[in-house]
């Protein structure tokens, strides 16, 4: 049986941002932007959640220097995609059409919104082109 992916918590994503935003980093550095007041408890924090991040594959550890440089093993988009896939199996049934509709009436969408989304839906109704034959 298949593993569950597992998911980030609120304080992890903030250190994961601060990764995607900045690149790699030490454990100083993102507890500097996250803190910049500082203090051990906060730095200790920030460790405990990259050991977590790491655990869970969301980040990868760099031990070649005397200080450990973390980085983002997951983009910000793959997040996006289980977040939403997770959401859309929860609270839809599996379905994208409820989600799709509740964000299309939220709000405005602009005339680009509009046609962004008509040219994504019909673009992935039409059957995958296959090459011409050479005779």
């Amino acid at each position: 049986m298949a593993r569950p992916t597992q998911d980030v918590s609120d304080g992890e994503l903030q250190v994961m941002q601060v990764l995607w935003d900045r690149g790699p980093s030490p454990i100083r550095q993102i507890a500097d932007v996250l803190y910049p007041a500082g203090g051990p408890a906060l730095y200790a924090t920030v460790q405990k959640q990259l050991e977590r991040l790491e655990s869970k594959a969301f980040v990868a550890r760099d031990r070649a220097q005397h200080v450990h440089v973390f980085s983002a093993a997951v983009d910000r988009d793959e997040l996006i995609g289980r977040r939403v896939r997770s959401l859309v199996t929860k609270l839809c049934g599996g379905s994208l059409v409820p989600l799709i509709s509740h964000l299309a009436r939220a709000r405005d969408l602009s005339e680009a919104e509009r046609k962004a989304l008509r040219d994504l839906v019909q673009s992935r109704g039409e059957p995958p082109r296959s090459k011409p034959r050479k005779p």
